[in-house]
């Protein structure tokens, strides 16, 4: 019986690749580039899990972005609950270039997160919008690109 694959070659281990990338510096110097005049202006991450889980693999995500030599913000819109400050302490991220912001009143997350955006202060813009319609992941990318910034939504399952 053979194999697509050679049984002689080793393979990296998912976590192992993702942190060779973020130590590849051709990738540094293309994550430096302005917002603008990446293809995209929207992300979108689904993790499915234990809650735990999800937010240990979403740590050095979170904190690469806290660590973004751009002088503005990160901003998390209505994170969940899980995802307190001693959390962020503890998982390494740059708490002095966060902002956390919870809708009030009649706002929606959706709203604070465009108003975000559009506003330019922050470079990231973080969401949990779920479910996210068509058209509100083109609003929220309009939106980045108004502000010259980036719109990632998380999808936690």
């Amino acid at each position: 019986m053979q194999f697509p694959q050679s049984l002689n070659r080793t393979q990296l281990p998912l976590f192992d690749a993702f942190l060779a990338s973020t130590a590849n510096p051709l990738l540094a110097d293309a994550a430096e580039l302005p917002w603008q005049d990446e293809a995209e202006a929207f992300s979108e991450m689904s993790l499915r899990g234990a809650a735990g889980h999800c937010l240990n693999l979403l740590a050095p995500i979170l904190r690469e972005l806290s660590e973004n030599h751009d002088e503005r913000w990160l901003t998390l819109i209505a994170p969940p609950s899980s995802l307190t400050q001693a959390w962020l302490r503890d998982a390494g991220l740059n708490r002095e270039r966060i902002l956390l912001l919870h809708p009030r009143g009649e706002q929606s997350a959706l709203e604070l997160a465009q108003q975000a955006l559009k506003l330019g202060r922050s470079h990231t813009v973080v969401s949990w919008l779920q479910p996210l319609e068509r058209q509100a992941r083109q609003q929220l990318e309009q939106a980045a690109r108004t502000g010259k910034a980036q719109s990632l939504n998380i999808s936690l399952g």
